[in-house]
């Protein structure tokens, strides 16, 4: 048994994944109260106004009023000076991104996952891209280019010349698929672009590639099997994910075993390029040719009971308190 800790697990925070979050989170927090552990909840975007009761802090509606700039309140109460670590329970930007990451640094305190750079290189869809092309990952062809820099016509031409359609537009660094849009002509372009343009400054076009939806989780130094994503939906969106029945998951994918190697083999080596630590959920695509394409790093994946890293760890016989202890282990 290892020794019972205090831990500070962060919940809910500011981005478009914030109920994601509490979800993600109250799984956490049964597994870690479970594991012995002394856990105290605190939500960044609350700041010094906190809940006092456990279910307060996972409950959809939110509890009080809540903003960025309570961040620094949270991370200045005095409870992380006796904490052992902090379990980051957040996803997406203003969590994901090394925002979170940097004030912990700052203040010497453990956290789990990746660290300040990582966690913002891999939330940067357009920086991912540059380093998968510089260290030959197979990804989707791309370009991306500021908010004010091309025009709709611009973007649909380029689309035509360097792309083709279908073509998929996304918001630079958002998760869940939020703000991503397939386009399958170049009437759809200018519609896609007014919703990637509410989540970011920078947009990212990518071809779409026809095929499966496959991810794989790391743990450590070891890739977890491959799962294969059946959304009801031509992609694996916000809706297919986390709506109950609207995805079938199946692990380990029934595909080739070599190509099942080589995802895991691709996956370790992007996690070790892009210096991610601790665990992470790599995405790809693959073609109808068996061809498969890389299309980013998921540095703090959801930890809900649809959630795909601990299916794949139950693969593997690794239950989901297993898994957590497992990422408390690697973080201290």
């Amino acid at each position: 048994m290892h020794k019972k800790l205090n831990i500070i697990l962060l919940v809910g925070g500011t981005s478009t994944e914030r109920y994601i979050s509490k979800l993600s989170s109250k799984s956490i927090y049964n597994a870690l109260k479970t594991l012995g552990h002394e856990v105290i909840l605190l939500d960044p975007a609350y700041g010094d106004n906190q809940p006092t009761e456990p279910g307060k802090f996972f409950d959809e509606n939110d509890f009080t009023e809540t903003s960025n700039s309570n961040y620094i309140k949270c991370f200045n109460r005095k409870e992380f000076d006796s904490a052992d670590l902090v379990f980051i329970g957040l996803h997406g930007k203003w969590g994901e991104d090394g925002t979170v990451q940097a004030i912990l640094d700052l203040k010497g305190v453990k956290y789990t996952g990746s660290k300040t750079l990582s966690s913002a290189v891999t939330m940067d869809k357009i920086l991912s891209k540059i380093l998968f092309d510089k260290f030959n990952i197979p990804t989707p062809k791309w370009f991306s280019f500021n908010n004010s820099e091309m025009s709709s016509e611009n973007v649909a031409e380029k689309i035509e010349k360097e792309l083709d359609y279908p073509a998929i537009i996304k918001p630079n660094d958002q998760g869940s698929t939020v703000g991503l849009s397939v386009c399958r002509n170049k009437n759809d372009v200018k519609q896609a672009l007014s919703l990637a343009r509410d989540y970011s400054e920078k947009i990212l076009v990518e071809e779409f590639i026809p095929g499966r939806e496959l991810t794989v989780g790391v743990l450590g130094e070891e890739a977890l099997p491959v799962l294969e994503i059946k959304p009801k939906h031509e992609i694996y969106d916000y809706e297919c994910k986390y709506t109950s029945g609207m995805s079938e998951y199946i692990v380990p994918a029934e595909i080739p075993e070599n190509i099942s190697k080589q995802l895991q083999e691709t996956s370790l080596l992007a996690f070790k390029y892009l210096e991610c630590e601790g665990y992470a959920r790599i995405d790809f695509r693959l073609s109808p040719e068996n061809k498969y394409y890389l299309l980013e790093i998921n540095t703090l994946p959801g930890m809900t009971s649809l959630s795909l890293v601990p299916k794949m760890a139950k693969a593997v016989g690794i239950s989901f308190e297993q898994l957590i202890d497992r990422i408390i282990q690697l973080s201290l």
